[in-house]
This record gives structure tokens, C-alpha cells and sequence, in this order.
């Protein structure tokens, strides 16, 4: 793609900072857009006003598994000669408008770490132009010609030649053929995720204090994240309390995400505060992600659900 020192890459603030970190590590510079304040993914808007003739690509972040609005995100990028490098991590098997997110021919990277809904345990996969594949795979494996699978099987050659300085970033067989058994089960597996879903909002949807996760009508969710939001204003306490409010009743939650801006590192180096992004930093104070897998049993859900219902019910104002 031909980004580096000088260009800039427009993303969201609500993501993990590795997202970022990919942009500072070709020497680009991260340029930050608010959020939509109903998906919490980047808002299209924002991204039209922070284009600029050092632009080079757009890294939307498909939040907690949905979609971007990638039609809004395409036409900006083609009006501007941009590259859409999308952060998929969260997005497996999810779909905009009845296509596959990792099938729009955009660079898109899916993550199969151990908490994702597929899992290799540590690993990824890249989707998109064949030839920037090609590329990339070369780049995995030291920058070499040719992998062992092409140098070693039967009509393979023992020459190889290095072409660029490349990195060890290949994926093992053990977690491939982990990757490949589970990618077996994935609609099985997100099924259950589903059901889930569908409990948590059936009770949290008509409780005033909570906010439940929306699902626009063009997109299937991959439901990686329950992200719960927290109507404050409404209770006594604040989003760490009630956090310490699960974890006395034996319910495990987390974050997601810290906004990058809100990270020292790039804080100091950019200048950045936490109110520049409004609603990444308004929506960051009151969200939870509540306890979701494919392994949770009905027992598991009711647990939590209760648990929830009792804070509420706790310290409602």
C-alpha cells in the first residue's frame, strides 16, 4: 500500500491499541475520528472532515462484531483514492448487507486469539487482493520466495531467495489444524452466541438503568462483545463500582475499550484529550462487557442475568 513517514491513516479512538500501533509502526501518523454513538464504530461523517492530501488509508474497527457502515466508508475512499485496511478482530462471521465482512476486496485482518470467536489460541488470518496477499505472506515468513511447504514437498526446490526483510509472523500447523476443527463448528458455535444475546436482551431491554447492544438491519452481528451501557445518570453508582458489584457476585466483566487517546503513550505524543472525542469518552465511562461464549450453559446466563438485575435494583436512584 505504500504508507509510511509522512502519510496519515484515519481510525477510530474505541479499539484496542494495536490498531494503532500498525499505523506508528510504518512511520505513519494516526489521525482519530469520533464514533457513532448507537454501534460505537467510526463515524463516516467525521472521517469525510479529516481527509487531507497526506490521507492514504481509512482503518475502520468493526466493534464488538459490528459492521461498520462500509457503503459510506467505500465512497469516501474511492472519491479520495484512499486504501480501506479494515480491523476485522471482532468481525468473525459477521456480514454487511448479506456479504461476508473479509469479502469487500479491502485488506482485512480477523484475529484468532484465544478470546475470539474463532481461536488458534494466538493468530490471525489477512483477507483481500491476491497480490498484496502474496505479498504479505512472503512477509510473514523472513521475506523468503518460497515457504517450506514449497520448498519441501515432492515437486518443491530447496532455492530460495530473500526479497525483502521480512518478519517471523507464520502461523504453526498445531494452530492451523486447531483453527480448522473450530472453523468447522462456527455456526454451531456462534448459534449458542445468539442465544445469548437473545436472553440478555429479552431482560436487560426493559430495565430504564441499562442500554443493550443494537443490531442495524443490514449487518449480521459476529457478537464477540456484549457490551453493556450503563444509564449513570440513573443510579448511584459509577461503571467501576458496579464492575466491583459483579465481581462480588461471582460474575466476571471487562472494558472494551480504553480509548487509545486516552493512552499515555499517545496522549504525550500527540497532544490528545480525553473530551476531543466526546463520545468515544462519554460512551468508554458507561460501558461492560458481560460474560459471552459459546460454552455458557443456561444455568451460566441466569447467574448473570440475576446478578445484573440485583445491582440495579441496588443502587437505582
Amino acid at each position: 500500500l505504500d504508507i509510511g513517514p509522512g502519510d496519515e491513516v484515519i481510525t477510530t479512538p474505541m479499539t484496542f491499541c494495536s490498531s494503532v500501533n500498525v499505523i506508528e509502526h510504518v512511520g505513519s501518523t494516526p489521525i482519530l475520528v469520533d464514533i457513532l454513538p448507537d454501534t460505537l464504530t467510526i463515524d463516516p461523517d467525521q472521517v469525510a472532515t479529516a481527509i487531507t492530501p497526506r490521507t492514504k488509508a481509512i482503518l475502520p474497527v468493526h466493534y464488538a462484531g459490528h459492521p461498520c457502515e462500509m457503503d459510506a466508508l467505500q465512497k469516501l475512499a474511492e472519491e479520495h483514492g484512499l486504501a480501506i485496511i479494515e480491523d476485522a478482530a471482532h468481525a468473525l462471521p459477521a456480514k454487511y448487507k448479506g456479504k461476508m465482512i473479509g469479502g469487500l476486496n479491502n485488506l482485512t485482518a480477523f484475529s484468532f486469539y484465544a478470546t475470539k470467536n474463532l481461536t488458534t489460541a494466538e493468530g490471525g488470518m489477512l483477507t483481500g487482493d491476491p497480490e498484496l496477499l502474496t505479498r504479505a505472506r512472503m512477509l510473514s515468513l523472513h521475506g523468503m520466495s518460497r515457504d517450506a511447504w514449497n520448498r519441501y514437498s515432492a515437486n518443491g526446490s530447496w532455492y530460495y531467495e530473500v526479497v525483502s526483510p521480512g518478519f517471523k509472523y507464520n502461523m504453526t500447523d498445531i494452530q492451523a489444524a486447531l483453527g480448522l476443527v473450530q472453523l468447522q463448528r462456527i455456526h454451531k458455535m456462534q448459534s449458542h452466541r445468539w442465544h445469548v444475546v437473545a436472553q440478555y436482551n429479552k431482560t436487560f431491554g426493559d430495565i430504564p438503568e441499562l442500554q443493550v447492544p443494537i443490531e442495524k438491519p443490514e449487518v449480521e452481528h459476529a457478537w464477540h462483545l456484549y457490551v453493556l451501557r450503563l444509564n449513570l445518570e440513573q443510579l448511584s453508582i459509577d461503571r467501576g463500582q458496579f464492575i466491583t458489584e459483579l465481581n462480588e457476585r461471582n460474575i466476571g466483566s471487562s472494558v472494551h475499550f480504553i480509548p487509545v487517546h486516552m493512552h499515555p503513550y499517545y496522549a504525550d505524543k500527540y497532544g490528545w484529550k480525553p473530551e476531543d472525542f466526546p463520545i468515544a469518552y462519554q460512551e468508554y465511562q458507561r460501558v461492560v462487557s458481560l460474560p459471552l461464549n459459546s460454552s455458557l450453559t443456561d444455568t451460566d446466563i441466569e447467574s448473570v442475568i440475576a446478578a445484573v438485575q440485583d445491582i440495579v435494583e441496588t443502587f437505582r436512584l
